[in-house]
């Protein structure tokens, strides 16, 4: 996770921000970042989020 924060909970607020106001993916914020979306997701997941791809955001 290239300079993205590295607390989980921070995290998931900063991704979900990204997505509500500049990016329609999950991809291309990930692209964009150039971070890894695996990555992302492990991050997230032991909180209990998944990334919903209708509403893009974790959930």
């Amino acid at each position: 996770m290239n300079q993205l924060p590295k607390d989980p909970v921070i995290l998931l607020s900063y991704v979900n921000t990204q997505l509500r106001d500049f990016y329609p993916s999950l991809d291309e914020f990930c692209e964009a970042r150039d971070a890894d979306r695996s990555v992302v997701e492990a991050a997230l997941a032991p909180l209990g989020y998944t990334y919903d791809t209708e509403k893009n955001q974790f959930v």
